[in-house]
């Protein structure tokens, strides 16, 4: 059975589409960025939620908020669910990171939890807040969304499903505007890898 949770990832901002580490930074949604709201409005029109969560990053805010009026719920923004500070990489394209620190780099593709950006937090740092702020939504009953930016949105993937930190990228990675079931095995694939996807997914078969 699919869990009651569902992780949603907001639209994309400008720094999203640049693949520049936005990190704590408070950026609003693109064109790009509405236009992928109103998709996931439609999408999750009959999810039937009964609660939304919220980082308080301005993308997911604006989401949640939307997604909360539509469904006629309560939407609550939740600290703890802050998006990783990643420090004076923040404003930084990947390319960018790439050539003047690619030892840095490359530790990021081979183990990112061991990583920390200067002046930033590492993810493990950022995971244990992660777990702290999922307490009372792991409790609720009902479908709960919890709408998150990456690479925080990771974290609480793998908080949720027990998984290790791995190949989590300070950048969007093509999942912007997306939203997937979790479960205590993994992410199923989310409606970015199913573009068919619809509220129909959510309910046990």
């Amino acid at each position: 059975m699919m869990s009651r949770l569902i992780l949603i990832r907001p639209g994309c901002t400008d720094f999203d589409e640049q693949q520049r580490i936005q990190g704590s930074l408070d950026l609003p949604l693109n064109d790009q960025g509405e236009a992928q709201l109103e998709r996931l409005l439609a999408e999750l029109a009959d999810a039937g939620l009964s609660l939304v969560y919220a980082s308080p990053t301005e993308p997911a805010r604006t989401t949640a908020e939307r997604l909360a009026e539509a469904h006629g719920v309560e939407c609550r923004v939740v600290p703890q669910f802050a998006n990783v500070d990643q420090g004076l990489w923040q404003g930084l394209q990947l390319d960018e990171l790439r050539r003047k620190q690619p030892r840095v780099f490359k530790q990021l593709q081979e183990d990112a939890s061991c990583v920390c950006p200067p002046e930033g937090e590492s993810l493990s740092d950022a995971l244990e807040r992660v777990r702290e702020g999922l307490e009372r939504p792991l409790k609720k009953k009902g479908r709960i969304a919890i709408v998150a930016p990456d690479p925080v949105a990771c974290l609480i993937a793998a908080a949720v499903n027990k998984s290790p930190l791995t190949e989590i990228s300070p950048v969007c990675t093509g999942r912007c505007g997306t939203w997937v079931p979790l479960n205590e095995v993994g992410e199923v694939p989310s409606s970015a890898d199913l573009p068919a996807m619809s509220a129909a997914a959510l309910k046990p078969a």
